[in-house]
């Protein structure tokens, strides 16, 4: 479907209101110079008449027959005036018709007087004045002899109007296509964009609106860049993470393929090839967790959950772990049960992941401590370790994925670097926080928060999700 463009749109727009802002003042203007042009034809009747009786004055004797002389007359009619006289005693003299018929109904006492009147349907204007004798002159001249000078300032007029109107859309042209432009532009970028490339910038030009679009994409440019050598930073260091069990699950099987190793060395062997393979294990189920945590479908079942009893499960297991490393482990837990509506399952998964994180980094003979408590309306779980800990920059993006990994590795010892990422978003779907900080123990120190729940004895239900 084709549409009509922007600078169309616009053009049509401004050309449109400046035909109508010109029709007004043509209307305008036709009335006000056709009233100026009959003023000022009046007024030049008025003049005329006036010089007429002045001659009149000096011509006229007692025994003379009441005339105009023939020098006057012809220009008058040539002008397209009509005059007529009246006598003393009210007869009218002239064969002019438009004055004859002007000059009845001022009968014998005429005056002078300026009007217009309206005779066989069209307005004549008329002046009168008295003369010496008694008499007087009357002078009359149809509207339509005077528009010679309305026509001619009223065809200027025309002519400025329609100037005005072709400037008017000259400018509403360049006007639409200069806010056009940088949206075209803009829309350019966008298609680019859409295609790949990521090095597409723009100038902000126009006005504050259609500049502001620049700037949006600009910044999209710029997210979509750094999102995206995120993703590759990212695969680079998943694809290294499974180069390295792979490589000697690979080597190991080949040796036992080949007959390599036997006897006694097919034990350790068949031990390591064990634990890389849980190692490529769990870094596969973190990274479709990960994966799966923005989907709708991801299962999360609620349900009532005891979570001093939960973590001290989790207390058996790693207190076994710690003390195979030479790490002591200790755990904080609650004297009453702290209930709270929530997926075992899934707090289970989190807690695994902080303490897993805190038993790589944590040195043989330095603790790790396990807590759980109620604090400010809520139940806490701590996973504590005294480890080389986190910068004041490390909390701020402890979370982030592959960040820390990415700034320790080759320095201390890192896991798949989608861990704590996968702890912020299990934590996030479950409803609940988890922050960051500085262990008294001298190392890091994260915190889960949920919302605690009522005792479920008071016959209240948990609905699933």
């Amino acid at each position: 479907m084709n549409r009509p463009t922007l600078a169309s749109r616009i053009a049509l727009v401004t050309t449109t209101v400046a035909a109508v802002a010109v029709l007004i003042a043509g209307l305008v203007s036709y009335g006000l110079v056709r009233g100026a042009a009959e003023d000022e034809a009046q007024q030049a009747l008025a003049r005329q008449a006036d010089v007429i009786a002045g001659i009149q004055e000096r011509d006229i004797a007692p025994q003379r027959k009441i005339a105009v002389p023939q020098r006057i007359g012809q220009p008058l009619r040539q002008q397209g005036i009509q005059f007529v006289l009246i006598s003393r005693a009210g007869t009218i003299v002239g064969r002019d018709p438009l004055a004859r018929q002007a000059a009845g109904p001022l009968g014998a006492e005429p005056g002078n007087r300026s009007f217009r009147t309206r005779i066989d349907g069209e307005t004549v204007l008329v002046e009168s004045r008295m003369l010496p004798d008694g008499g007087a002159i009357v002078l009359a001249q149809p509207r339509s002899e005077t528009t010679g000078l309305a026509g001619r300032v009223l065809w200027r007029t025309t002519l400025a109007l329609a100037a005005g109107l072709t400037v008017a859309a000259f400018a509403g042209l360049l006007l639409a296509r200069r806010l056009a432009r940088p949206l075209q532009h803009a829309a350019a970028a966008a298609r680019d964009l859409a295609r790949g490339r990521r090095g597409v910038r723009l100038t902000a030009e126009g006005p504050a609106e259609v500049a502001d679009v620049a700037d949006s994409l600009n910044r999209l440019a710029s997210a979509l860049e750094h999102s995206e050598g995120r993703q590759r930073e990212f695969l680079l260091s998943v694809s290294h993470e499974l180069r390295t069990p792979l490589t000697a699950v690979k080597g190991f099987a080949e040796s036992l393929a080949d007959g390599v190793t036997t006897g006694a060395d097919v034990r350790p062997v068949g031990a390591t090839m064990l634990a890389e393979s849980a190692r490529l294990e769990r870094l596969v189920a973190d990274l479709l967790d990960l994966a799966r945590l923005g989907a709708q479908d991801f299962r999360i079942d609620v349900t009532w959950v005891d979570l001093g009893a939960l973590v001290a499960d989790a207390a058996t297991v790693w207190s076994a772990r710690c003390a195979a490393e030479g790490v002591p482990f200790s755990a904080e837990l609650p004297e009453v049960p702290l209930w709270v509506a929530t997926d075992p399952t899934r707090v289970r998964q989190i807690i695994d992941g902080l303490a897993e994180n805190a038993l790589r980094v944590t040195p043989a003979g330095r603790p790790i401590v396990l807590a759980a408590r109620a604090e400010r309306g809520t139940a806490m779980v701590e996973v504590r370790d005294g480890g080389p800990g986190l910068t004041d920059d490390d909390l701020s993006v402890a979370f982030d994925r592959s960040v820390l990994y990415e700034r320790y590795r080759g320095v201390r010892r890192v896991g798949t670097g989608v861990g704590l990422a996968l702890v912020y978003g299990l934590t996030r779907r479950l409803g609940g926080t988890v922050t960051a900080g500085r262990s008294a123990e001298g190392g890091s120190c994260f915190a889960l928060h949920l919302s605690r729940a009522p005792d479920p004895l008071d016959g209240r239900s948990v609905a699933g999700g």
